[in-house]
């Protein structure tokens, strides 16, 4: 999980970069993304604590204090914070004071008047608030960078998985369970896996959640999918054509998007546009004929949230920063032939990039 310099530096960098500063000198702060970037707190979602958070105060020189109710996972002990607050809410003896979501805010203010949370939208600071954080969340520090990579080696499993004993006569739903199987073994804990699982006959589909869908020989199916742990998440796509050799149509679409890829690789480093990156990946698809079948962006950020900055797409004003991690997502559709979609990630550096995810893309 995230470590405690690695939280400090960034609150520390957060209250730098505010200027004007709020009027007071500390920021009360509710959102869990912002609660996760700044402290590491994170609640695991497959828990009774899934869905509530908690507060986190911080001060001018960087101390934290964290306000949580006492029915949270064990998840939110890994929260890098130098004081923390545990507020009883039920003990499973007596009847609970009142509402969960009330159990905090008595706490952080007695009066339950005048209070000013500052990334809770309707606060005066909040805009500016919400948008210093998510500018500084662009260039990953080493900690956030070693999560994902823990998010990415689960990943890893689950396409390892999916390429060893994907079969017709799988339903979308059966190749789920058993990729999910195999990242939460991996990861070593309960995890949310979420994504396409999808049969894609062509640009009619190109995606989705696994349904009952049977899988039969031939049917090229798109895998493209994400882990979470303490918030962060990988993305990263393989795509199998199922029970038998790929015909040479679908060949031609797997080499298209390999060179699409390797075009768009050539372009990573800080201070590229996005523009330059998309063109590239896009021209990738020209020497095959397939530019127009491409349909969608060429990539993307990654990190707490998902897609987020920078944006890899064809009207992009946006421009590479050493630190971003980054997919390359490159596919197409094609009617009568079927849909491909294959997709890694980077972390951009001065001279190039750091590829972080390490499946196999192969179509058998």
């Amino acid at each position: 999980m995230l470590s405690a310099e690695g939280c400090r530096l960034r609150r520390l960098r957060l209250w730098a970069a505010l200027n004007p500063p709020p009027d007071q000198d500390f920021l009360l702060l509710s959102d869990p993304i912002h609660l996760a970037y700044l402290a590491g707190f994170w609640v695991d979602p497959i828990s009774l604590g899934g869905g509530f958070g908690g507060y986190l105060l911080l001060r001018k020189d960087g101390h934290a204090k964290l306000l949580h109710d006492n029915r949270l996972p064990h998840s939110v002990d890994s929260a890098q914070v130098n004081e923390r607050i545990v507020i009883p809410w039920y003990d499973g003896q007596h009847p609970s004071a009142g509402p969960r979501q009330l159990a905090c805010l008595a706490d952080v203010n007695p009066t339950r008047h005048g209070l000013r949370v500052h990334d809770r939208p309707g606060d005066p600071y909040a805009a500016t608030l919400i948008q210093q954080i998510a500018k500084q969340r662009r260039q990953k520090d080493s900690d956030e960078i070693e999560l994902l990579k823990q998010c990415m080696r689960a990943g890893d499993a689950g396409h390892a998985w999916a390429r060893a004993n994907v079969q017709p006569g799988m339903t979308e739903l059966d190749v789920y369970s058993g990729m999910h199987a195999a990242c939460v073994k991996s990861a070593g804990m309960p995890v949310i896996v979420y994504g396409d699982f999808a049969v894609s006959p062509g640009p009619e589909r190109r995606g989705g959640p696994p349904t009952s869908r049977v899988v039969k020989p031939g049917d090229m199916l798109i895998l493209d999918f994400s882990v979470i742990l303490g918030g962060y998440r990988s993305d990263f796509t393989n795509t199998l054509v199922v029970g038998r050799d790929p015909t040479p149509d679908q060949q031609r679409l797997y080499d298209a998007c390999m060179t699409a890829m390797k075009d768009g690789e050539a372009q990573l480093r800080a201070n590229a546009t996005c523009q330059t990156v998309y063109d590239a990946v896009r021209g990738g698809f020209a020497k095959f004929g397939l530019a127009d079948e491409f349909p969608h962006h060429a990539g993307h950020g990654l990190g707490l949230t998902h897609p987020e900055n920078p944006f890899i797409v064809r009207h992009s004003a946006e421009t590479l920063l050493e630190g971003d991690v980054v997919t390359l997502e490159p596919g197409v559709y094609v009617a009568g032939i079927g849909g491909i979609r294959i997709e890694h990630n980077y972390l951009v550096t001065a001279s190039g990039y750091e590829r972080l995810s390490n499946h196999e893309i192969v179509l058998r």
